[in-house]
């Protein structure tokens, strides 16, 4: 990506819009336990360090890249207003032009909570309207104990919710997350997930 270009002027969450379809409600609870931690006497300090990336779309508005799970936090603790850096101007871009090439730039993850793609028009206008995908708190959890490692490819994470998704069946999920979890590590490990981002299993001996 470009350097990215800081918006002095706090944005509202409210008038940022997303550019995937779902997240882990399960990460962004933990996000949640973690802000209130240091909202009283670090918030604003910690908002300063976590810009959120963006893209300018038509009618100029903020499209977020990155940290949906923590703008949906922020959202869902009351906070009004973060700070944005932005990627890219396509505001004199049409609607539909627009969205093509973010789709080109692996910029937008048009994908329900079943991993299948849907039109653009699918993707929430707010950070509010943004669905639960399990398989996705799940692939947040699995890199945080170590099974991957943090990657730069944006919407990394649902591509290893889909890999698990395939292999990990909804009432383990439902059941025992902490066993679902187990599941994953020893998944992540093998030689069928060495394609996906961040992967670091074990290198084979030539």
């Amino acid at each position: 990506m470009p350097p990215r270009d800081p918006v002095l002027k706090p944005i509202p969450i409210a008038d940022l819009r997303p550019t995937q379809m779902t997240l882990g409600l399960r990460e962004v609870e933990e996000k949640r336990r973690q802000w209130r931690e240091l909202a009283e006497k670090h918030g604003p300090e910690f908002l300063g360090r976590h810009m959120v990336p963006t893209v300018l779309g038509p009618k100029g508005r903020h499209y977020v890249l990155d940290h949906h799970h923590l703008v949906r936090a922020l959202h869902d603790e009351g906070v009004k207003e973060v700070l944005a850096t932005v990627e890219a101007n396509l505001s004199e871009l049409t609607k539909a032009s627009f969205w093509i090439y973010l789709d080109n730039r692996s910029w937008c993850h048009p994908y329900d909570a079943e991993g299948v793609r849907q039109d653009f028009g699918a993707i929430p206008d707010h950070i509010g309207g943004l669905k639960d995908d399990p398989y996705r708190s799940l692939a947040g959890e699995l890199r945080r104990v170590g099974g991957f490692a943090k990657d730069t490819t944006l919407f990394s994470e649902f591509l290893w919710a889909d890999f698990l998704r395939a292999r990990i069946k909804p009432k383990v999920m439902s059941k025992n997350f902490e066993n679902a979890l187990a599941k994953a590590l020893v998944l992540a490990k093998t030689k069928d997930a060495n394609y996906l981002p961040g992967w670091c299993g074990p290198n084979p001996i030539d």
